[in-house]
């Protein structure tokens, strides 16, 4: 997730004289990577990536609150500066100016308080500045407090028309399948079902929770009385609407990684003291805060043995324990071991002993920690590897034109026909429920989703198939075979073209191979070995496999070295008409191994059952006479006419 700081804001939460080219340096050095920073006017607006599990980052106060722990250990001082909030306001589980009834299963915290006798305007030019250098649109004060909390503080928040709210009552609860929502944009959504939503006390649905406010209860030009509304969201649910629904909005990305309750407090207390001061409102003394089960400090063990041994570092009692607080981890020592308090903002991603190693790992830096060469004998790599050969594959059918794709090993039964194959127990659905036994399915599934192309086109894909157990040939607890196969189908192209790309690939992996007819194509064979197949599947589509362990012991590294021939060959075109269904490459084996002296005989062209044939005539140790190439081709002609039933044009 990628994040946008203004230097000018940050610095609102961090005392600090470091520079932001250092804010920058040490950040992604022990922290949030920052990708780059932009000077915007005389502001500077620093790029950050923060992972999925540090959502406690994805806000400007959490960015402060890590630099504040981490540029003191570069000697540069740093103090976090939490956010001022009025404390005349009290929390109360019931309020005069709205009644609700909250599923606390969807609503883990809800808390709400009316503004009264608010006047919407344009916000002042500081609150402007900043939002647009973070990439988002300015609406009104009201508006753009709240995205400025969110930004600011990584608590998405929302602000009703509280005059909208039918009956002042608001019940929380999970959305049936079918209703329906226009929310603020614009947009209208069809729940799936399960989704959290608001509804009013005449039932129409106010508010898709945790995604966006709907378009009937929001903050217009003519709203006087402000609901501000920050709550807690179960972020399971949160992801299910947004991949159900396919809409994605900023609160939404937050809320699905599970925010820090906690941190509704801070942020509703700053968006009153926003409100009442940009707004000219008057906020009510009691915020309504319905909060079952408050968080209850996680508690970690660890000794300094552990540290030490795990990092390879001497670090004193005292250092490690002023690390962690410098991130917020409370602790104190008992004789050896270190009782450690989690903050709720690390909640998530905090849990185990190994945790709190990273945490002082990248705190004390991991340029800091020793490095150690590994002991003992470089070890040789293997001779054959697959990866190596399967990537070999890939590039020669790559430049030939040929597109990879991936598909997925579980499929459903449809794919699999009356074939034996693995069951899952919990299968995800019915798209996969099965191991797959063949590549064929997934492959002529991938040309029919491309079936618009104008152009022929030809997917391959490399990947395991999974074979059951077979009856007498038992496998170690009943697991498949997992088999190494190459696919290719072709669409658009004619059988010919796809025989020659196989055959090609074959000869670039110096193989010698036969195509033995079968029903609807070919078997592939070197010997009496089975290489692979090649199948017609309909008029459009041909499709080809190989076991690649095959492929890869029968295949040659190297091919045999001929000389060049010091003395000229003779060429020419032999045009015969065939019988029907002849077979091309019985007529190219037969003829080649008719005389030493046809060092080459190929295809060039055909018309309907008219071929072309180019022979070269070549010998080795002198340059033949035409009487000499004469006797060659007659018994070529003649064996065509003979064996194969042609007639010379």
């Amino acid at each position: 997730m990628d994040i946008k700081v203004p230097d000018s804001w940050l610095r609102e939460y961090l005392e600090t004289p470091a520079k932001p080219s250092q804010i920058a340096q040490y950040l992604s050095l022990c922290g949030p990577s920052v990708e780059r920073v932009n000077k915007v006017g005389k502001d500077f607006v620093y790029e950050i990536e923060v992972t999925t599990n540090r959502v406690d980052s994805a806000g400007i106060f959490g960015i402060a609150r890590e630099a504040a722990a981490i540029l003191p250990r570069f000697n540069l001082s740093a103090k976090l500066i939490p956010p001022k909030v009025l404390s005349r306001h009290s929390f109360a589980s019931s309020v005069d100016y709205l009644k609700v009834k909250i599923d606390h299963s969807l609503c883990q915290r809800f808390t709400a308080v009316l503004i009264k006798d608010v006047q919407i305007k344009p916000s002042p030019e500081w609150m402007v500045d900043r939002l647009r250098k973070v990439g988002v649109k300015v609406i009104n004060n009201v508006v753009d407090i709240s995205n400025y909390l969110m930004y600011g503080l990584g608590q998405p928040t929302h602000t009703f028309d509280y005059d909208k709210i039918k009956n002042s009552i608001m019940i929380l609860r999970p959305a049936k399948k079918g209703e329906k929502i226009i929310t603020l944009d614009g947009k209208s959504h069809t729940l799936p079902g399960g989704d959290i939503i608001i509804v009013d006390g005449s039932g129409r649905l106010i508010d898709l929770a945790g995604i966006m406010g709907g378009q009937n209860s929001a903050v217009d030009n003519t709203t006087k009385n402000v609901l501000l509304f920050v709550q807690h969201y179960n972020p399971t649910q949160i992801r299910k609407t947004v991949m159900s629904l396919a809409y994605r909005t900023d609160a939404a990305t937050l809320f699905e990684k599970d925010l820090d309750p906690e941190g509704v407090t801070p942020t509703i207390q700053t968006g009153i003291e926003l409100l009442e001061k940009l707004t000219g409102g008057k906020a009510e003394d009691k915020i309504l805060d319905l909060y079952p089960y408050p968080y209850q400090v996680k508690k970690i063990n660890i000794t300094l043995d552990f540290i030490q041994t795990r990092l390879g570092i001497n670090i004193t009692k005292n250092e490690l324990s002023k690390i962690l607080l410098s991130l917020g981890f409370e602790n104190k020592w008992s004789g050896g071991k270190l009782e450690v308090d989690v903050p709720s903002w690390r909640s998530n991603d905090v849990n185990i002993s190994e945790d709190i190693l990273e945490e002082v790992a990248r705190l004390y830096g991991y340029h800091n920690l020793p490095s150690q060469i590994m002991p003992g004998i470089i070890p040789e790599p293997p001779e054959v590897t697959p990866f190596a050969y399967e990537l070999k594959v890939k590039q020669l059918l790559k430049g030939w034109g040929a597109v990879e794709v991936y598909t997925s090993s579980l499929v459903p039964q449809n794919f699999i026909g009356k074939d034996i194959a693995l069951k899952l127990k919990n299968p995800l659905g019915k798209e996969g429920e099965y191991l797959r036994i063949s590549l064929e399915p997934s492959l002529l599934t991938a040309a029919k989703q491309n079936s618009r192309a104008t152009n022929p086109f030809h997917l391959i894909e490399i990947a395991n198939v999974y074979l059951p157990a077979q009856a007498g040939l038992p496998r170690k607890g009943d697991l498949p075979e997992e088999k190494m196969m190459l696919a290719g189908i072709t669409a658009g192209f004619p059988f010919t073209q796809t025989k020659g790309l196989v055959e090609v690939l074959l000869a670039e992996l110096n193989m010698e191979a036969d195509f033995i007819p079968a029903n609807n194509g070919a078997i592939i064979k070197q010997g009496k070995t089975v290489l692979g197949q090649l199948k017609v599947i309909d008029d459009a589509r041909i499709y080809y496999e190989f076991d690649m362990a095959t492929l890869r012991n029968l295949s040659k590294p190297f091919s045999t070295f001929h000389p060049i021939p010091k003395y000229p060959g003779q060429i020419e075109d032999l045009s015969a008409i065939f019988p029907s269904r002849s077979l091309v490459g019985k007529v190219i084996k037969a003829i080649s191994a008719l005389d030493p002296q046809i060092a080459d005989f190929q295809l060039i062209d055909t018309y309907e059952n008219s071929k072309t044939f180019r022979v070269v005539y070549q010998n080795p140790d002198k340059t033949l006479t035409d009487n000499e190439v004469a006797k060659i081709r007659g018994k070529v002609i003649k064996t065509l006419a003979n064996k194969f039933g042609a007639r010379i044009k």
